[in-house]
């Protein structure tokens, strides 16, 4: 009888590539996977076994409801149980307590991201960072492993639970695009830059937007904006006229975007929970570009600065420096044999090194020695 795994989730959709796509599709190779996840029906998708419980919307909503969670987990009677949510850390405890095997998967720097809501009156932030540091001390120590995804909160989970690693959210080599993209040759026609993600603050897009005055190049803005005020803010900006904004794309239609485009824009600021200069490796877009045979202009974090240089991929810079920007996208659109280059760099980065299966071995090494306990 295979051994039984259930992943758990109260906020995380069914379907979050990470979760879903990467860590429980790739365990139902080997093990039979379970997913909990809230408000779904229940279902059989791609191996795994998916568990819906019915949570109202809200944090502290939830928290009323978690009993819920818990009773459905202990029904699944698992072997290991893998939790992936901040609110789900005092569940892991009560599972140990059923003489079960716990993971915890720390996608964010919880404490870092409390520095920087902006919803928290700012005399409070570091108090409750610091508060909410120890509360998940208290609780991760206990796990039997812990994961994360890059590298400066591995350095503190260490800290914590000497059992823990690194799985990364590079992308499958099963996306990889049969052919790399052939953007107009030099001259010919109109030269897009893109991105496809989150349009909000964290990513630069004012700075961007402000750097098209200075070329000949044209934005395709993808994704959605849950702030109506910074859209308007964003249609203010000189250089709108230059954007074409996509709205939000399903997958396919993403990747048409990346096969019209000479240049993939990734310029994340120097936030608390990236490292600050440091940077992070579980931002997947600048490996979608990537992936997609386009050249990056990224932010000169030292994570990325190491993987865009070494590979000679693109180009970093200041994401503060509208006219850095501008000349990164102009040395790139003005030079497209260097861009061609550049983006062929990249497309064997992922094939060699950047990619899930990778990634997937090392789950897989995780659990091996989590069930040979």
């Amino acid at each position: 009888m295979p051994i039984r795994i259930c992943h758990v989730t109260s906020l995380h959709p069914a379907n979050d590539v990470r979760i879903f796509y990467k860590e429980c599709v790739s365990l139902a190779d080997s093990y039979e996977v379970y997913l909990i996840a809230p408000n779904i029906a229940d279902d059989t998708l791609c191996g795994v076994h998916r568990v819906g419980v019915p949570l109202p919307k809200g944090r502290l909503k939830r928290q009323l409801f978690l009993g819920r969670v818990l009773r459905k987990a202990l029904e699944i009677d698992a072997a290991v149980y893998h939790l992936h949510d901040p609110e789900l850390l005092s569940l892991g405890v009560r599972l140990k307590r059923h003489g079960k095997k716990v993971v915890f998967d720390s996608h964010e720097d919880v404490p870092m991201q409390i520095l920087t809501k902006e919803y928290l009156p700012r005399w409070s932030r570091k108090p409750l960072s610091d508060i909410y540091a120890l509360y998940e001390r208290h609780f991760m120590r206990r796990y039997d492993a812990l994961v994360t995804v890059t590298p400066s909160i591995l350095e503190r989970l260490v800290r914590i639970n000497k059992n823990s690693v690194m799985v990364t959210n590079y992308p499958p080599l099963s996306s990889l695009p049969s052919a790399p993209p052939q953007p107009s040759p030099e001259g010919e026609g109109v030269h897009y830059v893109c991105f496809a993600g989150g349009v909000d603050e964290r990513y630069m897009h004012k700075y961007v937007i402000e750097s098209l005055q200075y070329t000949q190049a044209r934005y395709l803005l993808a994704g959605a904006c849950f702030i109506p005020s910074y859209m308007e803010k964003l249609k203010s900006l000189p250089g709108w006229e230059r954007v074409d904004y996509q709205g939000v794309l399903p997958p396919e239609r993403v990747a048409e975007l990346y096969a019209r485009s000479e240049v993939g824009i990734v310029l994340l600021d120097y936030l608390p929970n990236v490292g600050y200069r440091k940077g992070t490796l579980g931002v997947l877009k600048m490996f979608e570009y990537m992936m997609a045979g386009i050249p990056v202009v990224a932010t000169d974090m030292e994570l990325w600065k190491e993987i865009i240089e070494g590979y000679e991929c693109g180009i970093c810079v200041d994401p503060h420096d509208v006219h850095a920007i501008a000349d990164a996208i102009n040395r790139l659109i003005d030079h497209p044999e260097e861009a061609r280059r550049m983006g062929e760099n990249g497309r064997r980065a992922v094939e060699e090194k950047y990619n899930w299966e990778t990634q997937k071995q090392i789950l897989l090494n995780l659990y091996c020695g989590l069930l040979s306990r």
